[in-house]
């Protein structure tokens, strides 16, 4: 999947379950771009601007398609060093809601 079609998929994703009120996330993907969402405004905002969020995920492209997907555990994916995050883990937990 292009870093696009992943986007919409998110956008999709985050329509559906909402975004996590007041704050900001970010998937970055090293290379392969990041993915934003910016749940600050009356409705949730899915972009690929690399800005500053609340909290930041840093994941490879494969391994975020394989967790949205269900096929990788995320706590699993953290504990073995395929997902490391920066700022609010709080806020980390809670993106279940967002993902499935």
């Amino acid at each position: 999947m292009t870093l696009d079609e992943i986007t919409s998929e998110i956008r999709g994703r985050v329509a559906a379950n909402g975004g996590i009120k007041g704050k900001t996330v970010k998937f970055h993907f090293g290379d392969d771009g990041a993915i934003r969402i910016d749940s600050k405004g009356d409705e949730a905002l899915v972009d690929n601007e690399d800005s500053a969020a609340d909290c930041t995920v840093k994941i490879s492209k494969a391994d975020f398609l394989e967790m949205a997907a269900g096929r990788l555990n995320p706590t699993a994916a953290f504990m073995s060093g395929k997902i490391k995050i920066e700022g609010d883990m709080g806020l980390a937990m809670q993106l279940g809601n967002i993902l499935n």
